[in-house]
């Protein structure tokens, strides 16, 4: 009953990640990015240890595959699990348990790799393919929603979503953009809201923790 998308800007080296589902509280489980490493998703019957783990091994030098795989060999009950990473070389992996309900599918693209459980089609994932891949020009987080309302009009979950997540990296320890609905009627729709919002003030931000003094005004 998740969809999710991980993916990287060619262009400017971010990372990010966009999910949404029916459940409460998703960003807090199953979406990672780390700036200069890559971006990672762990979903249904979400075990939250598994993102930051395979973003742990590529910083290690493992690639995308490499890390996947040892993630899944070492994982007890790893048939539950359901996920997908991309390195900064822009390659992606994915995994799906056998244990992993229908409707489910995997999709790959250039920069980006996205997954689905428990859909109404397993169109999905390739539908948040396309989105993500028309504009490299735009922002990444941009493209990222853009991916995640595709995957919605290509069917989306089986029940009412209620909550979605943004995270994107670029070249801090901190997140360039860190951003999260919950209980909400129409998430992908309220996330797209507040990206619209928070967009002008991301580099002030940046510019705040790294100098402050550069943006005091008279």
């Amino acid at each position: 009953m998740t969809f999710s998308l991980a993916g990287r800007c060619a262009r400017t080296g971010m990372f990010g990640a966009v999910v949404t589902t029916s459940s409460i509280a998703v960003g807090s489980r199953c979406s990672h990015a780390s700036a200069g490493i890559g971006a990672a998703l762990t979903q249904h019957i979400t075990d939250p240890r598994l993102g930051p783990l395979m973003l742990d091994l590529l910083g290690r030098g493992f690639s995308a595959q490499q890390a996947i795989d040892s993630v899944v060999a070492a994982t007890p009950r790893s048939d539950w699990r359901q996920l997908a990473l991309i390195d900064k070389e822009g390659r992606t992996a994915s995994f799906s348990g056998a244990s992993v309900k229908p409707e489910l599918a995997e999709a790959h693209g250039l920069d980006c790799v996205a997954l689905g459980n428990i859909v109404r089609s397993a169109e999905v994932p390739a539908a948040m393919v396309k989105a993500f891949e028309a504009d490299p020009a735009a922002p990444l987080a941009a493209r990222l929603i853009a991916a995640l309302a595709a995957g919605d009009a290509a069917g989306g979950e089986c029940k009412p979503l209620v909550s979605t997540a943004l995270v994107v990296a670029d070249r801090q320890p901190f997140p360039y953009v860190d951003l999260r609905v919950d209980s909400d009627a129409d998430p992908i729709a309220t996330l797209a809201r507040l990206w619209r919002e928070y967009e002008p003030m991301a580099e002030l931000y940046v510019a705040r923790a790294l100098d402050p003094e550069s943006v005091i005004t008279p």
